[in-house]
């Protein structure tokens, strides 16, 4: 870099108005911290790099007057009452700054210290994810794993006629549930239901008659009487619609048995029984109900019979009281007793005391109940901790089954360690029970949502194919929620991942995900923005080296140029233009390596019509930029002025 100055110059003295330049941000008279009154231009929409010794007055020229100013001028176009929730900053000392544009700071301050705040949430991710699951995500029944889908009448047809081939196009019986509620007796129901024409009852089951609409043989019957039955059952069995297929016997056709409504009912295993009428006889043939074909026009899973609720963006939000888990409110973790601080020497035993809480002279007498209990249930009191067996320490911690309450179940059954801090926490109103409380207490994940922050129900959803996911999460890798009735067998089966097996893939396994997901067509033009803005973010991510970081990774947790870094993604993603960037080295913690990839977004921002200055030591970043200014000569007192602004080259 030569140490010739070029246009714009430094000005030793402040330009008359007239020759003001339009395209620069002209500095006047900066004298904030050791600036020697200092009067310059700095040419918009470019990379300017401010270098110098220690002290030598680069953060109180870029931070102190540049951004202040800007960010104090940005504010002000606010209205008093929005203005007293924001950041004021001082004016700085000058005489005027002129032609700067609304300013951001992007610096290696980490000013957050929520649990709720994680990398996802910083870079605006979580909210374009929880978007495009409500429109382009998948259910999948968390009592099943089956396909949970809205049916309509074409659709059940298509359905049928598959069914129908594959089990030899037996009849059918197309019948609607009906309950039977609380206040109504079961004749009166049916009375209303022949004044509109329906006298013919399939079942009966738990307060729900199964009403026929129609009997048809699939091959035989015309679309239009298909459909039109399927239309009037879903009409009156309130989206639900049942079809039989029945076997086919010697005797007379099992349909021809529900003619008596009185007649024929189903055990809870689905099995036909007769009820007042004699046994059939062995050569009557009467198989047993067979499972039926279930449909509905509702996200509902007819053979679970659990109902699921529209997808929402605040359903897949752990911020919002619609999809954060009820236990831990959307934190992942819960505050509970720590058992490896109540029994912290696994060497000791019962006998001497490895229940450390009442190893003190006011809780000596809960250690003699343990004793007392254990002679009498067998539990060896002169075993090491790690060597009991696993039911045994279960009785130790849980208690003994059966256990109603200490009214009713005290003394008589052993209440457990658990029972005693539960017994422990009704007397928290006391200062030392709080104190005695907090010694063995700690974060543990959450039971209920397995430290995934969302209901089971956002969970339920899951995006793309099964082999996009199998290209970046084996199959045994993947979560499977609690409380869902199918194990890891079905999990492996099913396409796509849900919300929470995305978030936990890196950053770059996550941008291949998304790289070459295939969503259901035909996608809407919103769907498709979606996808190229979180194309984009992840690549971005990916560019400035952090490609390592999880999307769930609690923003507290980096360091300062992880989110500078991440700062600068997300400046580059939210597409802002006519806006001044001032960053603080942010070449700290990159390996050379990934020194141009930082440079790049820099020149992106650049390129979008934005103007950077950065304050940088790195050589690789002050050959990139389009103009380099030293500040100095010395630090302190010795510094505060321009040694040389113009070029690299």
């Amino acid at each position: 870099m030569h140490g010739r100055p070029a246009a714009p110059a430094t000005l030793n003295n402040p330009t008359p108005m007239s020759e003001t330049r339009g395209d620069a941000i002209v500095i006047r008279g900066a004298r904030q911290n050791n600036l020697k009154n200092l009067t310059l231009e700095l040419p918009l929409n470019e990379l300017i790099v401010v270098t110098g010794v220690s002290g030598s007055g680069k953060s109180s020229l870029v931070f102190d007057t540049l951004y202040a100013e800007g960010q104090r001028r940005y504010v002000e176009t606010f209205s008093p009452y929005a203005r007293q929730f924001l950041d004021r900053m001082d004016k700085p000392q000058v005489d005027a700054i002129e032609g700067i544009p609304p300013a951001i700071a992007i610096d290696q301050t980490n000013p957050v210290r929520t649990s709720r705040s994680t990398v996802g949430t910083m870079t605006e991710l979580n909210d374009h994810l929880k978007l495009l699951f409500a429109r382009a995500a998948h259910l999948h029944c968390r009592g099943c794993g089956k396909h949970v889908a809205r049916d309509t009448p074409d659709s059940i047809f298509e359905a049928l006629a598959g069914h129908a081939h594959a089990a030899g196009d037996p009849r059918l019986v197309i019948t609607f549930p009906v309950p039977v509620p609380k206040n109504f007796a079961e004749s009166e129901v049916r009375q209303l239901l022949e004044r509109q024409g329906y006298t013919r009852i399939h079942a009966r089951r738990d307060g729900l008659l199964e009403v026929v609409q129609d009997r048809l043989r699939f091959s035989n019957a015309e679309r239009a009487r298909v459909i039109e039955a399927l239309e009037a059952a879903l009409k009156f069995g309130q989206g639900r619609v049942n079809i039989y297929p029945l076997a086919e016997g010697d005797g007379g056709h099992p349909s021809s048995l529900v003619s008596d409504p009185g007649l024929t009912r189903y055990s809870e295993s689905g099995v036909r029984r007769l009820e007042g009428a004699q046994a059939p006889s062995s050569n009557s043939r009467l198989t047993p109900h067979p499972f039926p074909w279930r449909y509905s026009t509702d996200l509902h899973c007819p053979d679970c019979d659990i109902h699921y609720s529209d997808p929402t963006p605040s359903l897949f939000s752990f911020n919002s009281p619609v999809g954060a888990c009820e236990t831990c409110r959307g934190f992942g973790r819960v505050i509970g007793v720590d058992y490896g601080l109540v029994i912290p020497d696994e060497s000791k035993t019962l006998r001497e005391g490895a229940i450390r809480p009442w190893l003190s002279e006011s809780y000596r007498g809960w250690n003699d109940d343990l004793v007392k209990y254990a002679k009498k249930r067998g539990v060896a009191l002169d075993t090491p901790w790690r060597e009991l067996a696993a039911d045994a320490r279960q009785w130790v911690i849980d208690g003994e089954p059966g256990w109603v309450s200490w009214r009713k179940s005290w003394p008589g059954k052993w209440y457990g360690v658990g029972r005693y801090f539960k017994w422990l926490e009704t007397k928290a109103y006391k200062m030392h029970v709080r104190v005695l409380l907090s010694r063995y207490r700690a974060y543990t994940s959450c039971e209920a949502c397995g430290g995934a922050r969302l209901k089971p129900d956002a969970l339920a959803w899951r995006l793309g194919t099964k082999d996009d996911a199998d290209a970046v999460l084996t199959p045994d890798q993947r979560f499977l929620p609690n409380g869902v009735k199918f194990g890891k067998d079905v999990l492996a089966r099913l396409p796509g991942l849900a919300l929470h097996d995305l978030v936990l893939l890196p950053v770059e396994r996550s941008r291949a995900f998304f790289a070459n997901l295939h969503l259901p067509a035909p996608m809407d033009e919103a769907a498709d923005l979606l996808l190229t803005d979180i194309r984009a973010r992840f690549s971005y991510l990916n560019e400035v080296g952090l490609g390592y970081l999880t999307l769930d990774r609690q923003s507290r947790t980096l360091s300062g140029g992880e989110v500078q870094r991440i700062n600068l993604t997300t400046a580059l993603g939210t597409s802002l233009t006519n806006t001044l960037f001032v960053l603080d080295e942010p070449s700290i913690g990159l390996h050379p390596r990934d020194m141009g990839r930082v440079i790049g977004v820099m020149k992106r921002l650049r390129d979008a019509g934005n103007s950077l200055v950065v304050v940088e030591h790195d050589p690789q970043i002050m050959l990139a930029a389009d103009r380099v200014l030293d500040l100095g000569p010395g630090p302190g007192e010795r510094g505060g002025r321009i040694v040389c602004f113009g070029t690299p080259d």
